[in-house]
């Protein structure tokens, strides 16, 4: 059996952009730091010669000093990914995330890699094609709140299909509590938007949010796609980004998803620790195989900027190897009033996530549904 010292490495190193807080002689000696915490975690005097020190010990390749913080782009073999999320998270940030003023901007890997990583399934392209919307974003309503029976929330379910949205998903609460059974909630949510269709000529997908154990989870993504879900809404950061990723890969599957950030506003809520929204919301759930990803826009209540979307959006959409562009999402108590800034910000490739607040307008449900279609379309051209 091979050991580090004689296994012959490829020589390819993945990246990753750091932002280090303090003095230019504090930030260097962080990025010294998670070099050595992220790979070997020992003291330098028994990390031997040779193999372990020239190739698996993190080297520092870019060092940019400013006033309060530095950025540093660090690298790592890519022997160390291992295949899965929970190995790349562990090389990109596991124990350097105990310490603070260390935060994560960006990930780089090899296209040669990337190959191991197949990503979205269908992406923002495939997604399009199968609902046969070549152009304009997308419009998805939530079934909210909390606490109603099935009945009602397929009800609602019916209203957003008829009122011609073009997806409605399951809150991210929504799990499989006695009040609203799992199977009962699906079911009857799968059935309401399909009549729907079946009245308006339409192609509303239903996403229905699986939870639970991996087995669980599996079983209940089969359970939803044999009761006519047209989708998943996973939380990675409740179920892990590997959950969402085996599901995304999974041949009996086949279905879209999408990649809700709940738990994951941990990493964001300060600047100089944790990660950077564009890596969080972009480039883990789309290298997951989320096919869209949700998180809240600038000024809706959240410490989300109007640069911190933009970088959103761009990692959501700029090549990466083969893996295919996904939809960023307007979310956040979205109304009829920054629907034209929105298309504006974004362009055409945008997923608006619409519920509590469009539930309230004076015409109901159904009209107010049409109503915001019709300003979507005209914002977008």
């Amino acid at each position: 059996m091979a050991d580090a010292a004689s296994f012959q490495f490829s020589g390819q190193r993945f990246t990753v952009e750091y932002r280090l807080s303090g003095t230019e002689a504090e930030a260097r000696t962080k990025a010294a730091l998670v070099c050595n915490d992220q790979t070997v975690e020992a003291p330098d005097k028994i990390i031997p010669t040779g193999m372990i020190r020239e190739q698996i010990l993190g080297r520092v390749e870019r060092f940019t000093a400013a006033t309060a913080s530095s950025l540093a782009t660090l690298s790592y073999p890519v022997e160390l990914l291992g295949g899965d999320c929970a190995q790349l998270l562990h090389v990109l940030f596991g124990i350097s995330s105990l310490r603070p003023g260390i935060r994560v901007e960006r990930l780089e890997i090899p296209e040669a890699a990337l190959r191991d990583w197949p990503g979205p399934r269908f992406g923002r392209n495939g997604l399009r094609d199968l609902m046969d919307i070549p152009v304009r974003p997308l419009v998805c309503g939530v079934l909210k709140p909390l606490g109603l029976p099935p009945a009602a929330l397929a009800d609602l379910a019916y209203q957003f299909a008829l009122g011609g949205l073009d997806l409605v998903k399951d809150d991210q609460g929504l799990a499989d509590q006695p009040f609203g059974p799992f199977e009962e909630r699906v079911a009857r949510c799968a059935e309401a938007v399909a009549k729907a269709n079946r009245e308006t000529g339409r192609r509303c997908l239903y996403l229905a949010h699986v939870t639970g154990r991996w087995e669980t989870m599996k079983q209940r993504a089969l359970y939803a796609k044999r009761a006519g879900a047209g989708g998943l809404l996973v939380c990675p950061g409740l179920a892990g980004f590997d959950a969402l990723r085996d599901l995304a890969m999974d041949d009996a599957v086949t279905l879209p998803i999408l990649s809700h950030p709940a738990l994951l506003g941990s990493f964001i809520t300060q600047p100089d620790s944790g990660m950077a929204p564009a890596c969080v919301f972009g480039q883990l759930p789309r290298l997951a195989g989320a096919d869209a990803s949700l998180y809240p826009i600038y000024h809706a209540g959240f410490p989300v900027t109007r640069d911190d979307c933009r970088a959103i959006a761009k990692a959501c959409g700029e090549a990466w190897g083969g893996l295919k562009p996904i939809f960023p999402t307007a979310a956040g108590r979205m109304g009829f009033e920054r629907v034209l800034e929105m298309c504006e910000f974004y362009g055409q490739d945008l997923l608006f996530i619409v519920g509590s607040s469009i539930q309230q307008h004076r015409a109901g449900l159904v009209k107010a549904c049409r109503l915001f279609m019709d300003e979507v379309a005209r914002s977008a051209q």
